[in-house]
């Protein structure tokens, strides 16, 4: 149902008052979601990119590198010298994961009510600070504090994230900026190695990885508070944007993100966003990928050591994988952008981290280090493109603020969540095959799920039209009609 202030919305951008249900009017079809002045957005989205995606992928660069530096951190004996036994490591591990998922869900209408650009560099300037304080922990109990404390001021800084760019942003335009940020992950996976590997050549009475806890820490506290003073609140108080460029803007989000610009809160209608089958199916992929990505995440240096090299060389092996795997994942995100399709370089993604894991598997990684180690890239190619790709994927599907805010916040901590499984399969060191095994299992039930998903969206537009005896895309139709989402008679599924 569209309410009288998204009529009045969608009368002051020239669409017809005359909305039916199950009717297409001639008027509304003449607002869709495509560009007309694709030289206007051009110069409007270059100034965005050099405001604020630099400001983000740098933070997102520092939560990556404060949430994985344990895993660098164990290699220099990080739980010998807390006197840390292995099942204790993994319960260490697993506490991060409980207030991830159970925190992002409020947090997340916190930075909707007071501004993402305001509240992601106060969340910045929390695991900055746990990272310094970690330097301090002397023992198993404070390690876990500061691990779950960590898990609170990290839950929503991705959805925050997600959900800041959809203001900014068209649909077709999101993936490839999240991909920016986000390939920032796999460069601080990357440079995580190296960083270890020069810290922990420092000679001092603190260990390498207290070092390591304190530069990170330090870094990230003082660019929050750069971030803070230096990202727009909306892109109608940006200042380096003229007033044609604002309207713009606005334009643009309205036909072609958000049902309203500014939503406001309504818990209520919110939660209606997880009634549709196909929010189901979004969840449990984000399950699946989540198994894989975590495995990455946080065991991937334990993961290289079965080649049988030392501390340093584990350390450096990480590199070129994690930075191969970044680049794997802006060439799918440009794609999939540039191709207007979502669901295919997700499927691609998940064979990708499928075929890794399971070779890496399935045979002797020391008399085959060369298949071994090219079967890493596979990993790292595939686990971080169908995260970025499945949360564009449903945000694009979501026009509603508040909605896509919630199903970000629910949707990417249950992904994280699958660090609990990660966290409790790697139990058969040095090679870990049952747990390649089954993290190759999730990523091949990804796939399955995406298809069936795909599948429905292809069957159910094409139903739609059918009824309504027209041929219409999701290009064709304005988000400004569309808060009610897949209810509408008028809302075709991007996939």
């Amino acid at each position: 149902m569209v309410t009288d202030k998204d009529v009045s919305t969608i009368t002051e951008l020239g669409v017809s008052r005359s909305y039916h249900e199950g009717e297409m009017t001639e008027d509304l079809q003449k607002t869709d979601a495509r560009i007309y002045d694709k030289a206007a957005e051009r110069r409007l989205c270059r100034k965005l990119d050099m405001r604020i995606l630099p400001f983000i992928a740098v933070s997102y660069l520092f939560c990556a590198l404060d949430k994985g530096n344990i895993s660098n951190a164990k290699t220099d004996g990080l739980d010998k010298d807390l006197g840390m036994s292995a099942s204790q490591w993994n319960i260490m591990l697993s506490i991060f994961y409980i207030p991830f998922v159970l925190f992002a869900f409020p947090i997340t209408f916190i930075i909707k009510k007071y501004n993402a650009a305001n509240v992601i560099p106060i969340l910045m300037m929390c695991f900055g600070g746990l990272s310094l304080i970690a330097t301090g922990v002397t023992n198993f109990g404070g390690i876990m504090a500061v691990r779950f404390l960590l898990g609170i001021s990290e839950s929503a800084f991705f959805p925050g994230i997600i959900y800041y760019l959809s203001t900014f942003y068209r649909r077709t335009e999101l993936a490839r900026r999240l991909s920016v940020f986000y390939a920032a992950a796999n460069i601080a996976n990357a440079f995580s190695g190296l960083l270890a590997f020069g810290v922990f050549q420092i000679k001092s009475h603190l260990h390498g990885w207290q070092y390591l806890f304190l530069i990170e820490g330090a870094c990230t506290v003082i660019f929050a508070a750069i971030a803070f003073l230096c990202l727009p609140r909306s892109p109608a108080e940006a200042k380096f944007l003229s007033q044609e460029e604002k309207d713009l803007a606005f334009y643009r989000i309205q036909t072609d993100s958000s049902a309203v610009v500014g939503e406001k809160i309504n818990f209520k209608d919110t939660v209606k966003v997880f009634l549709h089958p196909v929010t189901i199916g979004w969840l449990f992929q984000e399950l699946c990928l989540g198994v894989p990505l975590n495995s990455i995440n946080n065991w991937f240096p334990q993961i290289v050591a079965s080649l049988g090299k030392g501390t340093v060389q584990t350390n450096l092996y990480t590199v070129a994988p994690n930075v191969s795997g970044a680049v794997c994942l802006l060439i799918l995100a440009f794609a999939s952008d540039y191709a207007r399709l979502r669901s295919v370089f997700i499927m691609t993604a998940f064979f990708l981290s499928l075929m890794g894991f399971a070779v890496f598997g399935a045979i002797d990684t020391q008399k085959h280090v060369g298949v071994a180690y090219f079967s890493c890239f596979l990993m790292t190619a595939g686990g971080s493109a169908s995260s970025v790709l499945t949360s564009t994927w449903y945000n694009n599907n979501t026009p509603g603020e508040t909605r896509r805010a919630v199903l970000s916040a629910v949707g990417i901590p249950l992904a994280n969540a699958a660090g609990l499984i990660s966290a409790n399969i790697f139990i058969d060191p040095p090679k870990y095959v049952t747990a390649l095994g089954i993290t190759a299992g999730f990523g091949g039930l990804g796939l399955i799920i995406c298809a069936c998903i795909t599948l429905y969206m292809i069957f159910d537009n094409r139903r739609r039209n059918r009824l309504q005896g027209v041929k219409l895309t999701y290009q064709d139709v304005s988000t400004a009609v569309l808060a009610d989402g897949p209810k509408n008679p008028q809302f075709r599924w991007m996939y």
